[in-house]
């Protein structure tokens, strides 16, 4: 963001900043109600400001179109009230391609229209782990395959993570009590930073706004605490273009709060965000049988929920989920590699890569997490800092793969019960045969279409092109290990068909 003397000047998507002097007295997180009214020819969007402390107030915009916008300031305050400027939004620097969108129903897209094809990982309280560990982090996360991170608003207790951080959102302290109407805005800045380091490497930061694993009481905060937060974090963040909201990790573990209390945050972040980030919420219960009961799940088909945000072991389920709610199916837990007392936590690395490959060729996507003894309890899972296990870079060869084609969707072809498999009809198939290890396979293909084949060994990460081209009912021999997968797309080549397999 630059001032001159034409006013100020930002890219598309950027984060513009308009800050005023204002009253310190009473109480200004409470007492004082700032708005920027931003103007787009006949366009009015509204940015909510917030209170920054020392007497500064705040109003963040991310402008979405090009061209000359201008701005007032609207309070209950006479010295915030009637600020007015001129803002040119410019086109933006290259790796600014905007927010994440739903993209073709089931899939993403960048603002730009570029795919995003999410890879995400798991570092709940990376944040709250004081500066060597967070660089440690970031250090970790600029050598991964990972363009998406879950992470908590709030700081996290759990087993194997049960230190004190060092800020927390409220004024107060745990054993003074909080002064929940009053916000500690270092806490924000500190989270900002990394919002901002996050977005700088291209990462999309997925906030938990809500979970139950709490000591400090953010669990059970009052109705008026929990609206006042999410408006508050919303007017600090959601000038992110990088931010999705879920609005809890395991939100069935938080008794307190009831289906109606989810729908009223759901809308309220919905009438908040003016840029309409995606927006959704993650489980704890999964039954295997009544996997959709709204008593266990909430309803990822309600209107406000952008994707579906689901913990469960069984990717199979994906092309179910994708007819149901018609929503992107974001597999966001699946259990963790690594090697811990609890089940979730003790995945083979060959297991984690399965999910991301499985969930890949049902037309869904699976998010990552590392969960390995550490003598420091220095877990990725909760802390961030190095990651120790050989899934990430199965799923960085994945990723490479699959930019090469298009987004994946359910084909009217059945490759058998023991495969995983999507693509585009007569064009571009994928066939995933996860632990299944057959010595060959026969695969009923489009008549008349010719189709060139390779064969993926997702593990060792080598690919290999097969002899001839393939069309019909045909005979593949394969080499009866386990973890491999065929990528058939159709053949540009001017092969006759004598020269078929």
């Amino acid at each position: 963001m630059t001032l001159n003397e034409n006013g100020y000047e930002i890219e598309q998507w950027g984060r513009f900043e308009y800050r005023c002097t204002g009253p310190q007295e009473g109480n200004p997180f409470t007492d004082v109600r700032l708005v920027g009214r931003f103007r787009y020819d006949h366009r009015i969007v509204d940015a909510e400001g917030f209170y920054d402390g020392d007497g500064q107030y705040c109003i963040r915009f991310m402008p979405d179109t090009l061209g000359l916008w201008t701005f007032e300031t609207v309070s209950n305050c006479e010295a915030l009230h009637g600020h007015t400027g001129t803002l040119r939004c410019q086109e933006p620097l290259p790796g600014n391609r905007g927010p994440v969108r739903v993209h073709d129903t089931h899939h993403f897209a960048y603002a730009d229209g570029t795919l995003y094809r999410p890879y995400g990982t798991t570092c709940y309280a990376w944040t709250h782990q004081g500066e060597q560990l967070e660089a440690m982090t970031l250090a970790s996360l600029r050598q991964s395959p990972f363009n998406k991170i879950r992470m908590c608003v709030f700081p996290k207790h759990y087993d194997y993570n049960l230190n004190e951080p060092q800020r927390y959102p409220f004024a107060g302290s745990l054993e003074a009590g909080w002064d929940f109407t009053r916000f500690d805005p270092s806490y924000w800045s500190h989270l900002e930073s990394r919002l901002q380091d996050l977005l700088d490497m291209g990462i999309e930061a997925d906030l938990i706004l809500f979970h139950p694993y709490d000591r400090w009481g953010f669990s059970k905060m009052t109705a008026e605490t929990d609206e006042l937060y999410l408006q508050y974090a919303i007017a600090r963040l959601a000038s992110f273009r990088n931010i999705w909201w879920s609005l809890a990790n395991e939100y069935d573990l938080m008794h307190e709060k009831k289906m109606q209390d989810w729908d009223k945050f759901f809308k309220l972040i919905q009438a908040k965000d003016p840029y309409q980030h995606l927006r959704s919420i993650h489980n704890w219960h999964h039954p295997e049988i009544h996997y959709r009961s709204n008593a266990h799940w909430y309803d990822h088909g309600k209107p406000w929920v952008t994707h579906a945000s689901i913990q469960h072991h069984d990717l199979n389920f994906i092309p179910e989920w994708r007819k149901l709610y018609g929503k992107p199916i974001v597999i966001d837990e699946c259990r963790y590699e690594g090697d811990l007392n609890h089940g979730w936590g003790n995945l083979t690395a060959e297991a984690m890569t399965e999910c991301f490959w499985r969930g890949m060729a049902f037309g869904g996507y699976v998010t990552h997490g590392e969960t390995y003894v550490h003598p420091e309890n220095i877990i990725w899972w909760s802390h961030g800092g190095t990651l120790h296990g050989q899934s990430a870079a199965r799923i960085q060869f994945l990723q490479a793969l699959m930019e090469e084609g298009p987004q994946l969707g359910q084909i009217a072809i059945n490759f058998q019960w023991d495969t995983a498999a999507g693509g585009s009809d007569q064009e571009h198939y994928w066939v995933y045969f996860g632990q299944s290890r057959p010595a060959f396979r026969k695969l009923n293909l489009p008549e008349g279409i010719r189709f060139e084949m390779d064969l993926i060994d997702t593990w060792e990460m080598a690919v290999t092109r097969m002899q001839g081209l393939y069309e019909g009912v045909c005979r593949i021999e394969l080499p009866a290990k386990p973890y491999m997968a065929l990528r058939i797309r159709i053949a540009s080549s001017n092969l006759q068909r004598g020269e078929n397999v």
